[in-house]
């Protein structure tokens, strides 16, 4: 598709500036609500808005139906093991929380995996692929990802570990034209249980109870 470098650049830009936003409001100010609320605000707008000029960058950012059936697919294996290694490390370090509250989070944080997949993978791999002025090698640009997908996660350092190796295989399948919405439902999907069961962290208790103290 035909998009201009300074485009690719201001998109890339802004990702940037997500992730500070990211160390501002949710490790400093604690805020993780308002934060996730104003990104997905922002990022859908401007998803929408790139849509009404370009309708076909939909398909080309990999948020369309394209591909969804054989990438759901796919993936299902490797998340299923990746569901049972979560519970299995969880109840052996004893940190496995998991309540009916997990429900609603299955429901909703794929949302938010999907704006994390777009503006990370989707944004910074394809632009980098993408770019005229410069070809870049795609190991440089799946590694590249990978390292800022893992540094937004800080400071859990088993976070930050797991979203990177996670980050490396999906930045691997999107640019061989794999789904960005099912990257996104799996990342929302596993993410969630990751904090029930290693990280002993409730996020709808975080996010919602919060909001009623």
């Amino acid at each position: 598709m035909e998009i201009k470098d300074k485009t690719r650049l201001f998109e890339m830009s802004a990702v940037c500036i997500t992730g500070i936003g990211k160390f501002i409001f949710m490790d400093f100010l604690n805020q993780r609500f308002i934060y996730i609320l104003f990104a997905c605000v922002f990022w859908i707008g401007y998803i929408v808005y790139r849509t009404k000029q370009k309708k076909e960058i939909l398909a080309y950012w990999g948020l369309s139906m394209k591909n969804f059936k054989s990438t759901f697919l796919e993936l299902l294996p490797i998340a299923i093991m990746g569901a049972i290694a979560c519970i299995l490390i969880g109840n052996y370090r004893e940190t496995n929380i998991l309540d009916w509250s997990f429900i609603p989070v299955l429901l909703l944080y794929p949302i938010w995996g999907i704006i994390q997949q777009f503006i990370i993978v989707g944004l910074i791999a394809r632009n980098l692929k993408d770019l005229k002025a410069k070809k870049i090698p795609e190991i440089a640009i799946i590694l590249i990802t990978a390292i800022v997908f893992a540094i937004v996660h800080y400071p859990h350092p088993i976070l930050i570990v797991g979203t990177f190796f996670l980050a490396i295989v999906y930045s691997f399948l999107y640019l061989r034209d794999r789904n960005l919405l099912v990257l996104g439902i799996y990342h929302g999907w596993l993410g969630g249980l990751f904090f029930y069961t290693i990280l002993a962290r409730n996020p709808w208790k975080e996010v919602f109870l919060k909001l009623n103290n």
